[in-house]
């Protein structure tokens, strides 16, 4: 994938309601995974482009263990391939304009990062389900706060 990729597409009906660019945070849970789903569902009805983005990570306290950051590796390798499998399957059957951007890095920098390049109209994600983010925000919280797109958290 190449920045020209990124760059926003228009509609020729860019003057009716409704999104025109969705961008997706997806990781592989549940939540992200329903979210995909709404987001899909959403850019089919409003004739809208979807842009799905995986952020891989690898946390700081994993990577002096032996082997442990290769372990991280393949485990994103393989959501990796599901995600794709999964647009390819069932996705790309709706006749959704739809592509996977995948980046490393901290999710709520990367999403951002790309919902600005594609112009997004709408960033919709899944509910974190850590204790942790109760306390110290999630990043549907952090997106919503930055306050450039409306925000839609999926259960």
């Amino acid at each position: 994938m190449t920045d020209d990729d990124l760059k926003p597409r228009g509609r020729p009906d860019r003057h009716t309601d409704g999104p025109g660019t969705i961008v997706v945070g997806i990781d592989g849970s549940d939540s992200s995974l329903h979210a995909a789903a709404y987001a899909a569902g959403l850019a089919r009805r409003q004739g809208a482009r979807l842009v799905a983005v995986y952020v891989r990570t690898l946390s700081a306290p994993v990577v002096p263990l032996a082997g442990a950051a290769s372990a991280v590796i393949e485990a994103q390798d393989a959501v990796e391939r599901e995600l794709r499998s999964a647009i390819e399957q069932r996705v790309s059957p709706l006749a959704v304009d739809i592509e996977l951007v995948v980046r490393t890095g901290e999710p709520y920098a990367e999403l951002i990062d790309v919902a600005e390049q594609v112009h997004a109209d709408a960033v919709i994600v899944g509910r974190s389900t850590k204790m942790l983010h109760r306390i110290a925000g999630s990043l549907a919280v952090k997106l919503v706060r930055a306050g450039r797109w409306p925000v839609t958290v999926v259960p």
